[in-house]
């Protein structure tokens, strides 16, 4: 019969404790745990607590080694390890997990900057995409008028940004009101790509990654080296004074 964790270090405990007596141990640790006192109940939650902190960091666990390392706690026993022997292994293994997490990041990274490129190449054989020399695409949707603004200007836009499989990761149209910035003071793929508008049009913009956020991706929303897609519409340009 497979037991559960806590049976598991029931067992242990009640056979240490137990000496030659270990079938009557084993017959009563096979029996169904039941939480019966607050005590039991205190425990149990803390132990489920403590459990799902340590699986989020710990995939794998020897539960039997932290078992004895709480009793020696509880009851005064000399550990097994020296407080420089903790703090060592511990140090290995944040460093191990921290490699282990960059590899991954690493690996996330060049994958999104793999399928940019693949997505660019394809978006460039489009009918009125243009790609300029920094690898920026731009599409004219809707033809504005006027002047075109300067990187120093103000501009009001309306916009929606996705990722190349079409995730919407920001959108003015959903908060319901437009957004005004100095030009010079966003990702350098807005800064050249609007200075390609006028007032009243509107255009589609395939920022390849060093255009957008780069390796370092933006908060969960974007991921490292992603390449984005943007629409925008050119509302209004105020020149700088």
């Amino acid at each position: 019969m497979k037991k559960t964790l806590v049976a598991v270090a029931v067992a242990s405990i009640v056979l240490v404790g137990c000496g030659p007596d270990k079938e009557k141990a084993v017959a009563e640790v096979e029996k169904p745990y039941t939480l019966e006192t607050d005590q039991q109940k205190l425990g149990y939650s803390l132990g489920l607590m403590l459990g799902e902190r340590l699986k989020a960091d710990v995939e794998e666990l020897d539960v039997d080694a932290l078992r004895r390392a709480v009793e020696s706690v509880y009851s005064g026993d000399e550990p097994l390890l020296k407080p420089e022997e903790v703090e060592a292994t511990m140090m290995a293994f944040q460093q191990a997990k921290m490699a282990e997490q960059q590899a991954e990041f690493a690996k996330i990274s060049d994958g999104n900057l793999k399928k940019g490129q693949d997505y660019l190449a394809e978006n460039a054989k489009k009918e009125g995409v243009v790609t300029t020399e920094s690898g920026l695409q731009y599409e004219e949707l809707t033809a504005g008028e006027g002047d075109s603004p300067k990187a120093e200007d103000t501009v009001k836009v309306h916009y929606r940004g996705s990722l190349i499989d079409g995730t919407d990761f920001d959108s003015s149209y959903s908060r319901g009101e437009p957004v005004s910035f100095p030009l010079n003071g966003v990702i350098p793929g807005w800064t050249e790509g609007l200075q390609l508008m006028k007032a009243g049009g509107k255009a589609r913009l395939v920022l390849p990654a060093d255009l957008a956020y780069g390796p370092g991706g933006m908060g969960d929303a974007i991921g490292p080296n992603e390449t984005l897609v943007f629409e925008v519409e050119l509302l209004e340009i105020n020149p700088a004074e």
